[in-house]
């Protein structure tokens, strides 16, 4: 009987250091690190899960956004990160968890073409950012990053303006894309520089 017992306790133990893990994990943040020759950053990184698909958003350290198109000249990046300090820059990635294509009329309800002209000229028009200035500014542009499927993941790039500095901002995004409603990602630090 007592063997029974013990092994009870070592069950409910072990489901229970499970669960401590489980939630433990949700509570750290997540970063994602942008590396250049001339500095590196890091971003806070916030998912969100629904319905098969993981959503990703993160903001791209500015610095590091016109570094990369401007490699040779860091004077200049420093004057044009002065000149554009309003500006913010959010990256978003859509994946299946299952890694299959989710632009395919399965998840969309349109063809495949009409889905890939909506990630490239439409889908701006479901995001809008809320300063903690409390202003709500809506998407100036999107970069839909074609992969022809070689990655498992669908990428954009999404610039706003208007954006004090110093304020934190919260990604707003309305999904009519795969109809999985509205979505908030709450960026609590801007990018760091390392």
């Amino acid at each position: 009987m007592n063997y029974k017992r013990g092994g009870v306790i070592i069950a409910v133990a072990i489901l229970v250091i499970i669960i401590f893990l489980f939630y433990k994990k949700r509570d750290v943040p997540q970063y994602k690190v942008y590396e250049s020759p001339n500095g590196n950053w890091k971003s806070l990184t916030v998912r969100k899960y629904i319905n098969d698909i993981n959503y990703t958003a993160t903001e791209v350290p500015l610095q590091y956004y016109l570094l990369k198109n401007n490699t040779n000249a860091p004077e200049k990046v420093a004057l044009l990160a002065k000149e554009l300090e309003r500006e913010r820059i959010v990256e978003v990635e859509f994946q299946h968890t299952n890694g299959v294509d989710l632009l395919l009329d399965t998840y969309t309800n349109r063809s495949y073409e009409a889905s890939v002209k909506y990630m490239a000229f439409g889908i701006e028009k479901d995001f809008s950012v809320v300063t903690s200035s409390n202003d709500t500014i809506a998407c100036s542009g999107v970069n839909f990053e074609r992969n022809f499927k070689l990655a498992p993941f669908k990428r954009i790039l999404l610039y706003f303006n208007g954006i004090a500095p110093e304020d934190k901002i919260k990604l707003l995004y309305e999904d009519r894309l795969f109809g999985n409603g509205i979505m908030k990602f709450n960026f609590g630090t801007a990018p760091l520089k390392l």
